[in-house]
């Protein structure tokens, strides 16, 4: 198969094996024609089948931070194959090496120099603003006498968070100046930025663009509880994605997506919608959303959004019908049970009694246990009350009573 010009699509995928669902990219990418190379640092007989199926060629490196092995990877690829024409992960961890190995390579996409603004939280911020969008007030942070200088102007609680950083991880919530005290006398390796809290719950913008900035699909999901609070607290995680996108946070979605200059990539924009219906700029993840929720792409909306990326990648091509929202037939929900709690009702009695709103169910990976859980199910009905029954199923605990 050939794209424009007659020139064979030569896609190098990194670290195609994690997440566990990140495989399926290179499947579809095969499909579509492309000659798919991988990169990794598991040893071959250890990738999934249908991986290995999909891969014209795994050179595996001895770790993934080592970038001179990863630098002659794209070498070898290159002599034996011709320029490399995509080289991505879609996974936030490796955003930078993703851009730096296309920077050195002359392969289109995120650049090196272009990182930051899609890593940094101060960034994001002017970024929000930039597109007319409301933001948290906040700035870097060095000492305490700053921060409660902050929270002086602005009261408590105050969010203290990674300047650069990945979901919730290293974030606080800092009620009273004794806290703040005490955050600073603990050691902290990396810049952090204060801000407002802000009270309302997350509702995200998701979707993908095209070469040209088009949205191509978009979709919404609606959070139980923040991840912050899901961390820190040890909360249940469950959201379900919506039928229908208020227009205000499309609106915003386009805006924020505009004023970045996306291209050709994933996105999954965080916004908080406060008691009064307003909506504050949170995140800008320019990635796929975490864990399976591009498959709740999937069963919500009856398609393939793996196969639907590639075919862009390849073929320029989207089957775009997704603005008609009559095509959004399903609400999916996810709810993550957690291991350390003692659950009313067992794996097989959510199958046996739920089975027929269980689009899916499997483990999660350690990583994403603290925030997202360490089993997961994925809820499908054209009800949301079907999704929030059985998701309140699924989490109910021994010795809770019935509702």
């Amino acid at each position: 198969m050939k794209k424009k010009g007659g020139i064979s699509v030569n896609f190098v995928f990194l670290s195609p094996y994690f997440p566990t669902n990140y495989y399926r990219f290179c499947v579809a990418l095969k499909r579509a024609g492309a000659n798919v190379l991988g990169i990794g640092d598991l040893p071959y007989d250890q990738l999934n089948n249908e991986l290995k199926a999909s891969l014209t060629e795994y050179y595996r490196v001895d770790d993934l931070h080592f970038f001179d092995q990863l630098r002659a990877a794209c070498e070898h690829f290159t002599r034996k194959y011709g320029p490399i024409n995509r080289l991505e992960s879609h996974n936030e961890y490796w955003m930078e090496t993703d851009a730096r190995l296309r920077s050195e390579f002359n392969i289109p996409g995120v650049q090196h120099g272009q990182v930051g603004l899609f890593k940094s939280k101060l960034r994001m911020k002017e970024t929000f603003a930039e597109a007319g969008i409301a933001v948290a007030a906040g700035t870097s942070v060095f000492n305490l006498e700053q921060s409660l200088q902050f929270c002086q102007t602005y009261g408590y609680p105050v969010i203290l968070k990674p300047e650069v950083g990945v979901g919730a991880v290293d974030t606080y919530k800092i009620d009273s100046p004794a806290e703040m005290e005490a955050f600073f006398e603990q050691p902290h390796h990396q810049a952090y930025i204060i801000e407002q809290f802000i009270d309302g719950r997350i509702e995200t913008f998701d979707g993908l663009v095209d070469a040209a900035g088009n949205i191509v699909f978009y979709t919404s999901h609606v959070y139980q509880n923040g991840i912050m609070e899901i961390v820190r607290d040890n909360l249940n995680a469950a959201f379900h994605s919506l039928r229908q996108i208020p227009d205000d946070l499309t609106e915003a979605g386009r805006r924020t997506l505009s004023a970045f200059g996306l291209r050709e990539r994933f996105f999954h924009l965080e916004f908080f919608r406060r008691p009064d219906g307003s909506l504050v700029g949170l995140e800008a993840n320019m990635r796929p959303p975490g864990g399976p929720i591009l498959d709740m792409f999937n069963f919500a909306n009856d398609i393939d959004i793996y196969q639907e990326w590639a075919n862009m990648i390849v073929h320029g091509r989207f089957a775009n019908h997704i603005y008609n929202p009559q095509c959004r037939k399903y609400f999916c929900g996810f709810a993550g049970r957690k291991f350390n709690r003692s659950y009313a009702l067992s794996h097989e009695a959510i199958l046996e009694r739920y089975g027929r709103f269980i689009a899916a169910h499997e483990p999660l990976p350690p990583l994403y246990s603290t925030s997202m859980g360490d089993y997961f199910y994925l809820i499908r009905s054209e009800a949301l009350s079907d999704v929030q029954e059985v998701t309140q199923a699924v989490f109910k605990t021994t010795g809770e009573a019935s509702v």
